[in-house]
């Protein structure tokens, strides 16, 4: 990483608070009682319970949701050996997965011991902590020791997700790959460039899978695995060493059906896969480097079929698509262990879920209508979230019919149901939006993203990262001179020309188009030509709505300066509304802890009639499903069904007759109270009959006030200003108002979802376009 990458990865572990873990209650802990029930002496009575029958420990505490990420630190990805403490930064990553894709909690231990056996005994005595075990960067061939006498010892899920998270993922690669190529797995011949935990777990899997042994050729540092090696060489290694003459990747390679990589970068030459046969599956895992690029490889045969452990290339083989999940299923039985069958569950799961059709709403969530089971897509996305619905499942029921499972699952239905409350809190909102924007910008699509406010600092560090990562093609709006000094001051490598063009409103060929088309627009406003001249320059909001409006940029970025309603002025002078839409509103939405939520109206509309709310409620609904969000409305009032007089009250209700008849098909109910609206059981309380079910996640407030205060109260008390907004509603193009409090992280969210919301408009506008011709 260069200079100014670093200090960010160290500036987001440092601060607000260090590390990226914390331990919060689950329960109310503000009166005397509270304290009774939690502490002496009520908690003597859970306490009792458990001593008669132990597994009430999973009733009364967290330790059936609680897993523990243990290492040594002798076997960092990328890092090598460096101990237990300089592993902590992982193990809290390891964690934050868990939490934000499956909702398990997490305690990260990191052990300072060497000695396999003593460290069994460790683990071993933390088991009445834990509901599952998952052990992490431990170094061969200590793994496997540690591995199998925790599974003897311990009465809960042992999961090293080094060996065996990475064998579920490349496993179900390789069986969609064989089916891609149309191969058998009984006949091929596998070759693999690595021997160590990783490796050889993917070997065994695959071999428990149909694979015969016979046909896996391994080479690692000493070259190939062969019968009578010395070197580097164990138990689990020999299982696959062969009597050969043969002694590196170079000379097994010829004839070679499937490459397995999990080494390091650039031992396959274009020349070996040459060698390989007819349609070779190449799976070259290792990271950052692949063992070969694919457009190397493809040079050297363009009937190969790829995957690698990168997300800027198709078929990404990643361990999060099985991790969380797996030990999901597993505590979700109660799990005594992880079997061979669980994990075969595992791996047909995430096969058959790349064989399935896209659906629609994550179709449009990776932005990837026209992907379907073939070369580029053998394996599902790591963010596709029906992963969790599929695997889960999957493994619990293998567990149960193993007879592992304590607490087996009688509703495997309501169960999948329960699941989806997991997906999309947080970074797993926006991962398959960045993704889709990034193929967008490959693909050469939409992308020319105008950020108005070019010189604002925050505006310059968000176009940094988001040049990076490829996420739009940057438009800045501002004075060279100035530019370059901000750059230089903040650190950051943007080239003008080059990373982002530069729109001078001090000096630009185009303005004479601009102010004369803003003339033409507005002179029966009472705009003169010369204001017309005046404004164009000194108005940086009115210089990027009118390079939208004339196509020299795609989308725009605004407002991270300067008060809401007056950039808004300038978009509705220049863009204008959609054709069927007769108000603005701005929807935003805050992704918590345990619920993502979107508010609307927050920043337009003082006091809309009921007419203006269904309009914006329908538009709001809308926005939440393109985002995969099934979108659960409820109408906010200061009176809870009829409970008071009040003209909020009067108009919700109206509201909602309007939604219902001109969309009925939304799931909505109003008017109610804040708390209603979130809590399922208080509102079947109120109205048993109420038509929304579950806990709402589009709040609609009857004023800009409500809707200001609410989202400002929630995203800074609950939310740690973690939001994504605020979406323009009703505007006639992809143009989206940040606030004076934008983070850079919103601005690069939104710049993202900028990006999709103009290749989603060019896609409706041709629809709508044919529909014309053809009518």
């Amino acid at each position: 990483m260069d200079r100014t990458e670093r200090e960010a990865a160290l500036q987001y572990h440092e601060f607000p608070t260090p590390g990226k873990i914390s331990v919060s209650a689950s329960k109310p802990l503000v009166t005397q009682r509270d304290l009774a029930l939690a502490y002496t002496p009520g908690v003597a009575v859970a306490c009792e319970e458990i001593v008669a029958d132990p597994r009430e420990a999973f009733r009364y505490t967290s330790r059936g949701n609680l897993v523990g990420v243990i290492t040594n630190g002798s076997a960092v990805l990328g890092l090598g050996n460096i101990g237990a403490l300089a592993s902590k930064p992982v193990m809290e990553g390891k964690a934050v997965l868990f939490k934000k894709f499956a909702g398990i909690d997490v305690f990260d231990i990191e052990i300072t011991e060497t000695d396999p056996n003593k460290l069994v005994d460790i683990i071993a005595s933390l088991e009445a902590t834990f509901g599952g075990i998952n052990l992490e960067d431990i170094k061969a061939p200590d793994c496997f020791i540690v591995e199998q006498k925790l599974r003897d010892r311990m009465k809960i899920p042992v999961f090293h997700d080094d060996q065996h998270g990475t064998a579920i993922t490349v496993s179900a690669a390789f069986l969609n790959g064989l089916k891609v190529v149309g191969k058998d797995i009984s006949k091929v011949k596998v070759v693999t460039s690595g021997a160590g935990a990783a490796a050889l777990a993917c070997l065994e899997l695959m071999v428990d899978l149909g694979l015969p042994r016979e046909n896996v050729w391994a080479t690692d540092i000493e070259g190939v695995v062969y019968q009578g090696r010395t070197a580097a060489m164990d138990p689990d290694k020999a299982r696959f060493a062969q009597v050969t003459s043969a002694r590196v990747l170079s000379d097994v390679i010829e004839g070679a059906d499937v490459f397995l990589g999990l080494s390091v970068g650039g031992v396959l030459t274009p020349e070996m896969v040459k060698q390989m046969g007819p349609r070779p599956l190449i799976l070259a895992l290792a990271n950052p480097t692949p063992e070969i690029f694919p457009e190397k490889a493809r040079e050297a045969r363009d009937d190969a079929v790829i995957a690698t452990g990168r997300s800027d290339y198709p078929n990404q083989v990643n361990n999060v698509l099985c991790f969380p999940y797996v030990f999901r299923g597993a505590l979700d039985v109660g799990a005594t262990s992880i079997t061979r069958n669980m994990e075969v569950a595992a791996v047909h799961a995430i096969a058959g879920l790349a064989q399935e059709e896209l659906n629609d709403s994550v179709a449009a969530a990776y932005g990837a209508y026209d992907l379907s089971f073939g070369p580029q897509y053998l394996i599902p996305k790591p963010f596709d979230s029906r992963l969790i619905v599929r695997i889960a499942p999957a493994v619990a029921k293998a567990a149960m019919e193993d007879g592992v499972a304590t607490r087996p699952i009688a509703d495997f239905d309501a169960y999948a149901d329960q699941l989806q409350q997991f997906v999309y809190h947080s970074g797993a909102f926006m991962k398959p939006l960045f993704a889709a924007a990034k193929q967008f910008v490959r693909e050469g699509g939409n992308s020319r993203i105008v950020f108005t406010e070019g010189e604002e600092e925050r505006v310059l560090r968000a176009v940094q990262v988001i040049v990076d990562e490829k996420l739009a093609r940057p438009i800045l709006v501002g004075r060279p001179e100035v530019l370059l000094s901000r750059i230089e001051k903040f650190g950051l490598r943007l080239k003008l020309g080059e990373d982002v063009e530069v729109t001078n409103p001090e000096n630009d060929e185009r303005f004479h188009q601009y102010w004369t088309t803003y003339w033409e627009l507005r002179c029966r406003d009472g705009i003169t030509k010369e204001m017309a001249r005046v404004e164009m320059r000194r108005r940086l909001t009115l210089i990027g709505a009118m390079m939208v409006r004339l196509g020299d940029a795609d989308g725009m970025i605004c407002g991270t300066v300067g008060a809401y309603h007056k950039h808004l002025r300038f978009i509705d002078e220049v863009i204008g509304r959609k054709h069927d839409a007769q108000t603005y509103a701005a929807m935003n939405i805050l992704l918590l802890d345990k619920r993502t939520l979107a508010l609307v109206d927050t920043h337009v509309n003082d006091n809309p009639t009921a007419e203006q709310i269904a309009e914006f409620t329908i538009a709001a609904a809308a926005q939440m499903a393109w985002l995969n969000l099934s979108p659960k409305v409820a109408l906010l009032s200061r009176s809870n069904f009829g409970s008071a007089s009040s003209a909020s009250g009067e108009k919700m209700r109206k509201v909602l007759a309007l939604v219902s008849q001109k969309a009925p098909d939304i799931e909505i109910d109003g008017e109610m109270h804040g708390d209603c609206a979130l809590d399922e059981a208080l509102r079947q309380r109120v109205l048993p009959t109420s038509r929304l079910k579950g806990a709402a996640n589009l709040l609609v407030c009857p004023n800009v006030d409500s809707g200001n205060i609410a989202y400002n109260l929630l995203k800074t008390g609950a939310g740690s200003n973690v939001a994504v907004g605020p979406f323009l509603l009703g505007v006639n193009a992809p143009v989206n108002i940040m606030t004076s409090s934008s983070t850079v992280r919103r601005i690069i969210n939104m710049t993202a979802l900028t990006v999709l919301q103009a290749n989603r408009d060019e896609v409706q506008s041709n629809e709508r376009n044919r529909n014309a011709d053809v009518s």
